[in-house]
């Protein structure tokens, strides 16, 4: 019997990177929140992979960004955290991208070992991929691998497990094989809900927004969901609610479906909108909101 391993693993990239996707690739379930506008994940979110007799707990992390917002230092800080704790840093790096946002991440002196990880390789030829990875040869030094992978394509996730696999301790598992995740489904939740916002709303007001679970009433085959956004102006509160609810209702709809997948139940969700003035820069309110 091969003895158990267990790990963690601090997914680190520039924002939209992949990291989001790449986890609920892993776990064949969507419970990160995935969105092609940038800095979408704010806190660290822990998914629990098994293979074999391996643990992996790979540390979703908001990316690695610079700002004078109080919000967004609490991020960056979430991402430092995640890699001073990790036993394994997987540095994820479109293959469409330069190699700037990996020599930032160097910059950072990671102190545990680091794997890159080469993301979107289906959206450039085999030609490309090979001088992307000659791109990779002068700080070969500093990576333990390189793994190529789309999260397009299934059949790379085994090769992608067993190769991290060889940088994970023996250790006993940390957390129930069952788990799929550390958080609690209030908060797996209210991503669902922000995950919404992005798709609909566009320019500052995603930015500025913050989902809080107010009550969740479970049932055997209906959940209720009562759930409010709070947002930093008056006018981000009546682009978000929409001329007659035209808004808040696409976004109540296309959470309610997503989490309906996750929960295989029936899901009623009613969404309220608040405004709080400036509050990603106010420490009392961030503080109130869980993020300091």
């Amino acid at each position: 019997m091969n003895e158990q391993k267990a790990g963690f693993i601090a997914v680190i990239g520039k924002p939209n990177a992949g990291k989001s996707s790449l986890l609920n690739w892993l776990l064949d379930e969507k419970i990160a929140m995935v969105s092609k506008k940038a800095n979408a994940t704010r806190k660290r979110a822990n998914a629990i992979v098994m293979h074999e007799s391996t643990q992996f707990i790979f540390v979703d992390t908001p990316g690695i960004h610079e700002s004078e917002k109080l919000l967004n230092k609490f991020m960056l800080d979430e991402t430092l955290k995640a890699m001073s704790d990790a036993d394994l840093i997987l540095f994820l790096s479109p293959a469409t991208d330069s190699l700037q946002s990996y020599r930032d991440f160097l910059s950072k002196e990671p102190k545990a070992p680091h794997a890159v990880l080469l993301t979107k390789c289906d959206k450039i030829t085999n030609k490309r991929l090979l001088e992307k990875l000659s791109e990779f040869e002068p700080y070969q030094s500093n990576f333990k691998a390189i793994i190529p992978i789309s999260t397009k394509h299934a059949k790379g996730k085994k090769y992608l497990l067993e190769e991290l696999q060889k940088f994970i301790p023996e250790h006993p598992y940390f957390y129930d094989p069952e788990l799929i995740s550390t958080q609690m489904m209030r908060e797996i939740y209210a991503e669902q809900i922000r995950e919404a916002v992005f798709e609909f709303v566009s320019d500052e007001v995603p930015y500025s927004s913050h989902v809080l679970i107010d009550k969740i009433e479970e049932g055997e085959k209906l959940e209720k969901i009562y759930a409010t956004i709070v947002v930093e102006k008056e006018n981000q509160k009546n682009i978000l609610i929409g001329q007659g609810g035209s808004v808040i209702k696409k976004i109540g709809i296309q959470s309610r479906k997503t989490i309906e997948k996750l929960t295989n139940k029936k899901i009623f969700i009613k969404i309220s909108v608040n405004s709080s003035k400036n509050w990603t820069k106010n420490e009392k309110i961030l503080t109130k909101l869980g993020y300091l």
